[in-house]
């Protein structure tokens, strides 16, 4: 069982907060990763067509803590294994695809911060794709016998990134895009510091207007990177990091539940007309080795008011067939909808944070494995919880659980769940409890966690 391999402390430690709080972890969701195979196999196709030089878009669709931001955090950890370069951001009313008032250049910072390698997995990795450019053409420069810092070498490295960069002119924004890359290892050469941090400002869309960049940077730009212009210099990111080796550039763009929540019409549309436009260049082939993957509600896509249906051309493009509709699930289209996990993937699950519970604390959960089974089947009697139970809210309460079973040392399992139980006589569960307290009924006929293969 992949849990049972010695676990990193400090993921070990991050694994356990952020599932005892309800968050996604950041890192160590391989050691928590429980069924999703069809949705991972789907996603990692995507990532090959990337590395070919396609686009690729997706939008993850699931309840709140059904899933997808952990499934999101899941292939990005497998991307970075792979070699692409990663970026997420979460939306927000402050973080927008599209704004006037600098909401969309604020998700470009997100994702720029965010920008992560297989070497620096937690973030800040534009220094780093940076740093690559430089030591590949002095590598190619050392190859052919120049000497670094001797007669030539400047020239001759000036020459060699003009020509690394020369394609990313024909992009739009590609000559500031080329000419803020050039000054700036310029200045590297040349202990420039100031003007090297200025070049960095810009790449990051720090400046608020020309006039402020052109007198930091010390040389003339046309523009910098703004709310209208942030997408177009993530092509170009894009496009760079595959010419520097890496396989590609895939954004991650959750909580996209805030573009509904816009209360405006027509800001919430060019929201919506921006995510057009990514939608068309990713699979037009306008946008070489970019991939894009948003996560939102079922509201957020479907509703026909203020949802992603409510603009026409999305809805054409993204509502399922009418073959999808007749009960087949088909996850080669843009929209992957996650469904709930089955019931002994859910005591899969269990098992697997008991045992990393166990490694966290040192000490063996006080919990037997008839217990979790009645701890799961309880949680699934309530009524509705059959089709609607998440991950997320299941795993909090374990986790309290576990929590409280371990330092309470004269508490056994039944005096706890025994307040849960109609017995026990907890307010307002009794016509919850009436429904199902037998065996729980998996997907498959009835359940036997004995037929599970961990």
């Amino acid at each position: 069982m992949q849990s049972e391999r010695p676990v990193p402390k400090r993921i070990l430690t991050a694994l356990i907060a952020s599932l005892s709080a309800g968050v996604v972890p950041r890192t160590g969701t391989p050691y928590i990763a429980i069924g999703r195979g069809e949705e991972i196999t789907a996603m990692l196709s995507d990532l090959e067509r990337v590395s070919e030089g396609g686009g690729s878009v997706r939008f993850l669709i699931g309840r709140y803590g059904s899933g997808k931001s952990f499934l999101m955090q899941l292939i990005r950890g497998y991307a970075l294994e792979r070699g692409f370069v990663c970026a997420d951001a979460d939306l927000s009313p402050e973080r927008r695809l599209y704004g006037t008032s600098g909401t969309g250049l604020a998700t470009y910072r997100e994702l720029i911060k965010n920008m992560a390698t297989k070497s620096s997995p937690d973030g800040g990795g534009l220094t780093q794709i940076l740093a690559k450019l430089i030591f590949d053409i002095s590598s190619e420069l050392r190859a052919i016998g120049l000497d670094e810092g001797g007669d030539g070498w400047n020239a001759a490295f000036g020459n060699a990134l003009r020509e690394r960069l020369r394609s990313l002119e024909s992009f739009v924004g590609g000559y500031d895009f080329v000419s803020v890359i050039t000054h700036y290892y310029a200045a590297v050469l040349g202990d420039d510091d100031r003007t090297a941090s200025a070049c960095l400002r810009w790449l990051r869309g720090e400046y608020s207007g020309r006039t402020e960049a052109r007198d930091d940077l010390g040389f003339r730009v046309s523009g910098i990177i703004g709310d209208a212009e942030w997408y177009d210099c993530v092509k170009l990111w894009a496009e760079l990091v595959s010419g520097l080796g890496y396989r590609g550039l895939v954004l991650f763009i959750d909580e996209c539940v805030n573009l509904y929540k816009i209360t405006h019409r027509i800001a919430r549309e060019n929201n919506y007309e921006k995510i057009l436009s990514i939608f068309n260049d990713t699979l037009q082939g306008r946008a070489p080795h970019l991939g894009i993957v948003f996560g939102g509600t079922p509201q957020f896509l479907e509703d026909r008011r203020r949802g992603l249906f409510s603009y026409e051309a999305l809805h054409s493009r993204l509502n399922d067939s009418r073959y999808e509709a007749a009960g087949f699930r088909n996850l080669s289209g843009p929209v992957i909808r996650l469904t709930r996990l089955s019931d002994d993937e859910l005591l899969a699950l269990l098992l697997r944070v008991t045992t990393l519970y166990g490694m966290y604390t040192g000490r063996e959960p006080r919990i037997t494995p008839e217990e979790r089974l009645e701890f799961l089947n309880t949680a699934l009697s309530r009524t509705g919880a059959s089709g609607l139970i998440t991950p997320r809210e299941m795993l909090r309460d374990y986790m309290t659980l576990l929590a409280i079973l371990d330092g309470n040392p004269g508490v056994s399992y039944r005096d706890v769940a025994g307040r849960l139980s109609p017995e026990g006589g907890n307010p307002g569960d009794e016509a919850e409890k009436e429904e199902s307290q037998g065996e729980v009924s998996g997907e498959k006929g009835k359940f036997d966690p004995a037929d599970i293969d961990f």
